[in-house]
């Protein structure tokens, strides 16, 4: 299992959750308002507006999630996003109590 971590501009978030909807096997996604900056620093206290986006999924989904993210988010503009990947060590549906895989 992989997370997927994006963070992106706040109107391409439509574009983005449309997108991931066709990936056939995603089970869900998390969006959470972010701040932050990138190689354009701001000023102290000032921060750029971002959505991060959240996908726990197999490894098999990870590089269509992946581009997926990448084309519908893309503006051509600076400051576009950044996407991360990370390696899951374990789910637990809390519901169920299903463990691993079947949990996501």
């Amino acid at each position: 299992m992989k997370e997927v971590k994006a963070y992106i501009k706040p109107h391409r978030l439509s574009p983005v959750t449309l997108a991931l909807h066709e990936i056939e096997g995603l089970s869900g996604m998390s969006v959470i308002d972010a701040r932050g900056y990138g190689r354009s620093r701001t000023q102290v206290g000032d921060y750029v507006p971002h959505v991060k986006i959240e996908v726990v999924c197999l490894d098999n989904l990870v590089d269509t999630v992946v581009t997926t993210i990448e084309k519908a988010a893309y503006t051509g503009l600076r400051g576009d996003g950044k996407i991360y990947v990370s390696p899951v060590e374990n789910a637990v549906r809390i519901e169920t109590g299903e463990h691993g895989e079947s949990a996501v």
